[in-house]
């Protein structure tokens, strides 16, 4: 693959001079079948002689450079694959009148390639094309994930007279009931002023950890014991989870959920119940308990949180099942209770989660960023000062995704030992269905664990799909045994990813009979997505 690049400035005055002498037409005669045939004599002379300008005038003002594509892991061990580009030349981004004379697609592959080490963090790749970061245009879809931790770390720290930081999108009516006064008053629950208040109580318990117990599971395990946890007035500090236990998660964050999500609780209450836990008299006195204090029919079906009353009783019907509207159904409550849980506990990523949803967003988003982005006039350098406008406002906006988005999850597999599974056929006629009332929707975000439904989607040429680059099943072995096939690692990141972009999509497709799109639903019910409804393929099996 070949793309076109700058001269040096030393030699543009003689090379277009060259270029004056042969013009593009002359180029494109002299490489004619009729000139090598027909052009005879001092014609024939001069006709060699303009080839041989034009090559020294490609010489002069264009270097070739190879592009290979390889599967790369960025700083963060994504599992999604990005573009690694070796250019053996400096790079010029050029304006809109300049691409106008050159093959755009050249220049979007430079601008995905420099993103690309953007993301690698490859210092070594800038300095051999001679440029430095700030030279490469903002990429819409990508967030500044050091910058962006900092601001949430600090926002999520509790001090006097400190402003709540909320993370709700949407107004009141794009929200389950309560929305944002139950976010509220979980964060100041869960963040005591004086966390060495010797009044105070802990619920100090693991993630789950029984063979069998996907991520989904675990999430609403945790739920459950929120909900204690408040109803006895504790705070909850999590201990450990296993699926961070791996190389990518670094430091105190290995082994923590802290390691994709900002923690539950703050660090001076962790520290206080850690140190708490350790006397037997604190367990004897009932000031700290654990799991083992609860039944299971406690942590998974256990009593609500009341302190709200009963915003469940009318929450508005989004959900649609076999073309029906629902109004009702059993454990409304915990549906609305397990939305406003997982959303507080997956309030804020860390920057290490912000690293995977740049790389996922990159590859399957890059080019179309880069494309918009030379089309609205191309490159220029960054101001070494931001406004107050780009400090204050614009840097909350989400990164660029193309909208509208469908998010499709199809889970099959083993689950058919507990729901109704479906086929990807069933999936896509509620696609359909969106799409009679959207006609502008053309573009799903597809999550799945089988091979099967990702080789099936391609017959779908009416919508473009969107799936991360991830080893997936064939046939209809347990999720556990696919999980250990592809590595502790890999089997959280991948589906967490899923998960945010699911959350993040206008429309979402689904079997409400998986837990994960109970919780995906639950997510997007408490993110401003209430009034995009929900279209499911089943209904939840406790319904």
């Amino acid at each position: 693959m070949e793309s076109k690049g700058s001269s040096s400035s030393s030699s543009s005055i003689s090379m277009k001079s060259l270029e004056r002498v042969v013009s593009d037409k002359a180029f494109k005669l002299g490489n004619s079948f009729p000139c090598q045939i027909c052009v005879v004599g001092f014609l024939c002379g001069i006709c060699l002689t303009s080839l041989f300008l034009a090559a020294l005038t490609s010489i002069g003002t264009f270097e070739l450079a190879a592009f290979s594509f390889s599967s790369l892991s960025p700083p963060c061990n994504s599992t999604s694959q990005i573009i690694n580009a070796h250019v053996d030349r400096k790079l010029k981004w050029k304006n809109k009148a300049e691409l106008e004379e050159e093959n755009d697609d050249d220049q979007v592959k430079l601008l995905v390639s420099a993103w690309d080490n953007l993301l690698l963090n490859n210092e070594d790749y800038f300095k051999k094309q001679g440029m430095n970061k700030s030279d490469v245009p903002n990429a819409p879809h990508l967030e500044n994930c050091e910058e962006r931790s900092r601001a949430r770390e600090h926002l999520d720290t509790r001090i006097s007279n400190h402003t709540f930081p909320s993370w709700i999108s949407g107004g009141d009516e794009d929200n389950y009931p309560l929305t944002r006064r139950v976010q509220r008053e979980i964060w100041y629950h869960q963040h005591p002023l004086n966390c060495e208040d010797k009044s105070l109580k802990f619920l100090v318990a693991d993630w789950e950890t029984l063979p069998g117990f996907g991520i989904g599971a675990q999430i609403a395990g945790m739920t459950g014991l929120l909900a204690i946890a408040i109803n006895e007035n504790r705070v909850l500090v999590s201990n450990y989870y296993n699926r961070a236990d791996h190389d990518g998660c670094k430091g105190s964050s290995r082994g923590s959920w802290s390691c994709y999500f900002l923690p539950e609780t703050s660090k001076e209450c962790r520290k206080r119940a850690l140190e708490v836990m350790k006397k037997r008299e604190a367990w004897e006195s009932g000031i700290v308990t654990g799991k083992q204090n609860y039944s299971t029919k406690e942590i998974w079906s256990g009593h609500i949180p009341t302190i709200w009353g009963k915003p469940w009783s009318y929450m508005k019907p989004t959900t649609e099942i076999n073309g029906t509207l629902i109004s009702s159904h059993r454990k409304m409550d915990r549906r609305w209770w397990r939305a406003q849980a997982v959303r507080y506990l997956m309030r804020f990523q860390t920057e290490y989660t912000c690293g995977l949803m740049n790389v996922a967003r990159h590859s399957a988003f890059g080019r179309e960023a880069a494309e918009i982005v030379l089309s609205a006039g191309g490159w220029r350098n960054k101001k070494e000062i931001r406004s107050e406008m780009e400090e204050d406002v614009w840097f909350n906006h989400k990164p660029w995704i193309p909208r509208p988005m469908l998010s499709v999850h199809v889970r099959m597999g083993d689950k058919a030992c507990e729901m109704r599974v479906a086929a990807l056929e069933e999936y896509m006629r509620l696609a359909d269905r969106i799409r009679e009332r959207f006609p502008e929707l053309n573009r799903i975000w597809l999550s799945t664990e089988m091979k099967e439904v990702v080789e099936r989607s391609k017959e779908y040429g009416q919508w473009r799909f969107y799936y991360t680059e991830v080893a997936r099943q064939v046939g209809n072995n347990s999720m556990a045994e696919y999980e250990a096939s592809l590595g502790r690692e890999m089997s959280t990141n991948y589906p967490l990813v899923n998960f945010l972009m699911a959350s993040e999509a206008d429309f979402f497709v689904g079997a409400l009979g998986s837990t994960w799109c109970f919780l995906i639903d639950g997510m997007r019910n408490t993110g401003g997505k209430v009034m995009s409804g929900y279209l499911s393929v089943n209904k939840d099996r406790f319904w």
